[in-house]
Protein backbone atom coordinates (compact mmCIF):
# COMPACT_ATOMS: atom_id res chain seq x y z
CA UNK A 1 0.00 0.00 0.00
CA UNK A 2 1.58 2.97 -1.18
CA UNK A 3 2.04 6.03 1.94
CA UNK A 4 1.60 9.34 0.19
CA UNK A 5 2.38 11.05 3.36
CA UNK A 6 5.73 9.96 3.00
CA UNK A 7 6.24 10.58 -0.87
CA UNK A 8 7.44 14.05 -0.10
CA UNK A 9 9.54 13.19 2.84
CA UNK A 10 13.57 14.28 1.99
CA UNK A 11 14.81 13.76 5.11
CA UNK A 12 18.43 12.12 4.27
CA UNK A 13 18.56 13.47 1.12
CA UNK A 14 21.84 15.35 -0.18
CA UNK A 15 20.70 18.59 -2.14
CA UNK A 16 22.37 20.76 -4.17
CA UNK A 17 21.56 24.02 -4.95
CA UNK A 18 23.41 26.43 -7.38
CA UNK A 19 22.40 30.11 -6.54
CA UNK A 20 20.90 29.54 -3.69
CA UNK A 21 21.36 33.03 -1.64
CA UNK A 22 19.23 34.80 -4.35
CA UNK A 23 15.47 35.64 -4.84
CA UNK A 24 14.18 32.65 -5.65
CA UNK A 25 16.88 30.42 -4.29
CA UNK A 26 16.62 31.37 -0.73
CA UNK A 27 13.00 31.01 -1.08
CA UNK A 28 13.89 26.79 -2.02
CA UNK A 29 16.16 26.41 0.62
CA UNK A 30 14.32 27.58 3.22
CA UNK A 31 11.41 25.12 2.14
CA UNK A 32 14.24 21.97 1.69
CA UNK A 33 15.32 22.56 5.08
CA UNK A 34 11.84 22.77 6.53
CA UNK A 35 11.65 18.70 4.39
CA UNK A 36 14.69 17.42 6.05
CA UNK A 37 17.14 17.64 3.68
CA UNK A 38 20.81 17.90 3.62
CA UNK A 39 20.87 21.07 1.93
CA UNK A 40 24.77 22.36 0.26
CA UNK A 41 24.34 26.32 -1.39
CA UNK A 42 26.92 27.01 -3.81
CA UNK A 43 26.70 30.86 -4.49
CA UNK A 44 28.68 33.44 -4.79
CA UNK A 45 26.89 35.58 -2.17
CA UNK A 46 25.53 33.34 0.97
CA UNK A 47 23.60 36.16 2.59
CA UNK A 48 20.91 33.44 3.55
CA UNK A 49 21.67 31.99 6.76
CA UNK A 50 19.44 30.24 9.45
CA UNK A 51 21.90 30.02 12.04
CA UNK A 52 19.57 26.49 13.42
CA UNK A 53 20.20 24.97 10.41
CA UNK A 54 22.83 22.32 8.66
CA UNK A 55 23.30 24.14 5.47
CA UNK A 56 26.32 24.57 4.10
CA UNK A 57 27.57 27.75 2.24
CA UNK A 58 30.15 26.75 -0.04
CA UNK A 59 31.53 30.11 -2.30
CA UNK A 60 31.21 28.77 -5.79
CA UNK A 61 31.64 31.34 -9.45
CA UNK A 62 29.52 29.84 -11.48
CA UNK A 63 30.72 32.58 -13.99
CA UNK A 64 34.40 31.03 -13.65
CA UNK A 65 34.98 27.90 -16.44
CA UNK A 66 37.76 26.46 -14.10
CA UNK A 67 35.48 26.36 -11.53
CA UNK A 68 32.54 24.59 -13.95
CA UNK A 69 34.77 21.89 -14.96
CA UNK A 70 36.42 21.17 -11.54
CA UNK A 71 34.42 22.14 -8.51
CA UNK A 72 32.05 19.73 -8.11
CA UNK A 73 34.37 16.97 -9.08
CA UNK A 74 36.92 17.56 -6.65
CA UNK A 75 33.95 18.71 -3.71
CA UNK A 76 31.85 15.25 -4.46
CA UNK A 77 35.02 13.42 -4.54
CA UNK A 78 35.94 14.62 -0.80
CA UNK A 79 32.11 14.24 0.07
CA UNK A 80 29.06 12.76 -1.29
CA UNK A 81 27.01 12.96 -4.29
CA UNK A 82 23.47 14.43 -4.29
CA UNK A 83 20.76 13.15 -4.34
CA UNK A 84 18.99 15.99 -6.38
CA UNK A 85 20.50 18.74 -7.81
CA UNK A 86 18.89 22.26 -8.30
CA UNK A 87 20.23 25.37 -10.41
CA UNK A 88 18.53 28.41 -9.11
CA UNK A 89 22.14 30.57 -10.58
CA UNK A 90 21.12 33.96 -13.04
CA UNK A 91 24.80 34.92 -13.64
CA UNK A 92 24.83 38.44 -15.98
CA UNK A 93 27.09 40.39 -17.38
CA UNK A 94 27.48 44.16 -15.96
CA UNK A 95 25.71 45.58 -19.24
CA UNK A 96 23.49 42.79 -19.03
CA UNK A 97 20.66 45.78 -19.41
CA UNK A 98 21.53 46.89 -23.25
CA UNK A 99 21.26 43.20 -23.93
CA UNK A 100 17.92 44.39 -25.94
CA UNK A 101 17.75 44.19 -29.82
CA UNK A 102 18.83 47.96 -30.23
CA UNK A 103 21.57 48.31 -27.97
CA UNK A 104 23.23 44.49 -27.85
CA UNK A 105 26.94 44.00 -29.04
CA UNK A 106 28.38 40.75 -29.87
CA UNK A 107 30.41 40.51 -27.56
CA UNK A 108 28.08 40.87 -24.49
CA UNK A 109 25.54 38.49 -26.13
CA UNK A 110 28.57 36.06 -26.56
CA UNK A 111 29.69 36.38 -22.76
CA UNK A 112 25.78 35.85 -21.52
CA UNK A 113 25.48 32.89 -23.18
CA UNK A 114 28.64 31.69 -21.98
CA UNK A 115 27.76 32.56 -18.21
CA UNK A 116 24.71 31.30 -18.21
CA UNK A 117 23.89 29.05 -20.72
CA UNK A 118 26.62 27.36 -20.94
CA UNK A 119 27.08 27.24 -16.85
CA UNK A 120 23.35 25.53 -16.81
CA UNK A 121 24.41 22.99 -19.44
CA UNK A 122 27.65 21.58 -18.27
CA UNK A 123 26.99 21.22 -14.65
CA UNK A 124 23.70 19.69 -15.15
CA UNK A 125 25.70 17.41 -17.52
CA UNK A 126 28.55 16.98 -14.97
CA UNK A 127 26.39 16.09 -12.25
CA UNK A 128 23.85 13.71 -14.31
CA UNK A 129 27.57 11.68 -14.86
CA UNK A 130 28.51 11.54 -11.24
CA UNK A 131 25.09 10.84 -10.01
CA UNK A 132 25.09 7.93 -13.20
CA UNK A 133 28.67 6.71 -11.87
CA UNK A 134 27.57 6.19 -8.38
CA UNK A 135 24.64 4.67 -9.18
CA UNK A 136 22.42 7.55 -7.80
CA UNK A 137 18.64 7.58 -9.25
CA UNK A 138 18.54 11.51 -8.81
CA UNK A 139 16.59 13.95 -9.77
CA UNK A 140 17.96 17.69 -11.45
CA UNK A 141 15.50 20.20 -11.93
CA UNK A 142 16.78 23.54 -13.78
CA UNK A 143 15.06 26.83 -13.76
CA UNK A 144 13.74 28.56 -17.14
CA UNK A 145 11.22 30.91 -18.15
CA UNK A 146 8.48 31.51 -19.56
CA UNK A 147 10.30 33.56 -22.10
CA UNK A 148 11.89 30.26 -23.28
CA UNK A 149 7.93 29.44 -23.90
CA UNK A 150 6.58 32.99 -25.18
CA UNK A 151 8.03 35.95 -26.96
CA UNK A 152 8.62 38.80 -24.65
CA UNK A 153 5.72 41.67 -25.52
CA UNK A 154 7.08 44.91 -26.19
CA UNK A 155 4.18 46.87 -25.47
CA UNK A 156 4.63 45.99 -21.52
CA UNK A 157 8.08 47.37 -22.21
CA UNK A 158 6.76 50.85 -23.89
CA UNK A 159 7.40 53.84 -21.65
CA UNK A 160 8.93 52.36 -18.69
CA UNK A 161 12.36 51.38 -16.82
CA UNK A 162 12.42 48.23 -18.81
CA UNK A 163 12.90 46.43 -21.86
CA UNK A 164 13.13 43.45 -23.84
CA UNK A 165 15.91 41.47 -23.44
CA UNK A 166 17.18 39.15 -26.77
CA UNK A 167 19.54 37.02 -25.11
CA UNK A 168 17.72 36.15 -22.20
CA UNK A 169 15.38 34.68 -24.56
CA UNK A 170 17.57 32.40 -26.20
CA UNK A 171 19.05 31.15 -22.61
CA UNK A 172 15.85 30.39 -21.38
CA UNK A 173 14.63 28.11 -24.45
CA UNK A 174 17.81 26.07 -24.94
CA UNK A 175 17.12 25.81 -21.71
CA UNK A 176 13.89 24.10 -21.78
CA UNK A 177 15.25 22.25 -24.83
CA UNK A 178 18.25 20.67 -23.16
CA UNK A 179 16.56 19.59 -20.26
CA UNK A 180 14.58 17.26 -22.53
CA UNK A 181 17.41 16.12 -24.37
CA UNK A 182 18.72 15.45 -21.09
CA UNK A 183 16.08 13.71 -19.75
CA UNK A 184 16.05 11.24 -22.94
CA UNK A 185 19.66 10.51 -22.34
CA UNK A 186 19.70 9.74 -19.04
CA UNK A 187 16.57 8.04 -18.47
CA UNK A 188 18.00 5.06 -18.81
CA UNK A 189 20.13 5.42 -15.41
CA UNK A 190 17.13 6.22 -13.56
CA UNK A 191 17.75 10.38 -13.19
CA UNK A 192 15.38 12.52 -14.12
CA UNK A 193 15.61 16.00 -15.21
CA UNK A 194 13.15 18.51 -15.67
CA UNK A 195 11.95 22.69 -15.87
CA UNK A 196 10.35 25.03 -13.81
CA UNK A 197 9.20 27.62 -16.16
CA UNK A 198 8.80 30.95 -14.50
CA UNK A 199 6.82 34.06 -14.56
CA UNK A 200 6.91 37.19 -13.21
CA UNK A 201 8.17 37.21 -10.15
CA UNK A 202 7.59 40.52 -7.56
CA UNK A 203 11.28 42.14 -7.08
CA UNK A 204 13.95 44.41 -7.98
CA UNK A 205 14.85 44.52 -11.45
CA UNK A 206 17.84 42.39 -12.59
CA UNK A 207 21.10 43.75 -12.27
CA UNK A 208 19.65 47.12 -10.20
CA UNK A 209 18.48 47.61 -7.22
CA UNK A 210 14.99 49.24 -8.44
CA UNK A 211 11.80 48.37 -8.45
CA UNK A 212 9.90 47.01 -11.01
CA UNK A 213 7.99 50.03 -13.26
CA UNK A 214 4.66 50.53 -11.77
CA UNK A 215 3.03 51.03 -15.44
CA UNK A 216 5.02 47.97 -16.78
CA UNK A 217 3.56 45.88 -13.12
CA UNK A 218 -0.20 47.15 -14.73
CA UNK A 219 0.37 46.52 -18.13
CA UNK A 220 2.02 42.71 -17.39
CA UNK A 221 -0.82 42.28 -14.45
CA UNK A 222 -3.75 42.82 -17.26
CA UNK A 223 -2.10 39.91 -18.91
CA UNK A 224 -2.23 37.10 -16.72
CA UNK A 225 -5.03 35.05 -15.61
CA UNK A 226 -4.48 35.46 -12.00
CA UNK A 227 -4.21 39.27 -12.67
CA UNK A 228 -0.83 39.44 -10.74
CA UNK A 229 2.69 38.61 -10.21
CA UNK A 230 4.42 35.41 -8.88
CA UNK A 231 5.90 35.80 -5.48
CA UNK A 232 9.37 34.33 -4.74
CA UNK A 233 8.12 31.97 -1.76
CA UNK A 234 5.14 30.35 -4.60
CA UNK A 235 7.78 28.40 -6.70
CA UNK A 236 9.53 26.02 -3.65
CA UNK A 237 6.66 23.91 -3.38
CA UNK A 238 7.01 22.58 -6.88
CA UNK A 239 10.65 22.21 -6.20
CA UNK A 240 9.72 19.79 -3.15
CA UNK A 241 7.53 18.02 -5.70
CA UNK A 242 10.40 16.90 -8.08
CA UNK A 243 12.99 16.35 -5.68
CA UNK A 244 10.56 13.71 -3.63
CA UNK A 245 9.25 10.88 -4.85
CA UNK A 246 5.44 12.22 -5.78
CA UNK A 247 7.09 12.96 -9.05
CA UNK A 248 8.94 9.32 -9.77
CA UNK A 249 7.54 8.86 -13.24
CA UNK A 250 7.63 13.04 -14.27
CA UNK A 251 11.33 13.44 -16.26
CA UNK A 252 11.60 16.00 -19.05
CA UNK A 253 8.94 17.98 -18.09
CA UNK A 254 7.99 21.71 -17.67
CA UNK A 255 6.60 22.83 -14.90
CA UNK A 256 5.22 25.99 -15.65
CA UNK A 257 4.40 28.79 -12.64
CA UNK A 258 3.43 32.02 -14.28
CA UNK A 259 -0.38 32.39 -13.05
CA UNK A 260 -1.24 31.38 -16.72
CA UNK A 261 0.74 34.11 -18.67
CA UNK A 262 1.71 31.81 -21.26
CA UNK A 263 -1.45 29.93 -22.26
CA UNK A 264 -3.10 33.14 -23.88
Amino acid sequence: MTDFKNLFNLKGKEIFIVGGSGLIGSQIVKALEEFGAFVTVFDLDAKYKNKNSKTKYIKFNCTNENSIKNFFKNYIKKNKCPNVFINASYPITKDWKKNTFKQINFDSYKKNIQLHLNSYVWLAKSVAELMAKNKIQGSIIQLSSMYGLVAQDPYLYKNTNLSENMTYGVIKSATIHFTKQMASYYGKYKIRVNNLVIGGIEGHIKGSKKKQDKNFLKKFNLKVPLKRMGKPQEIPSSVIFLASSASSYITGSNIVIDGGYSII
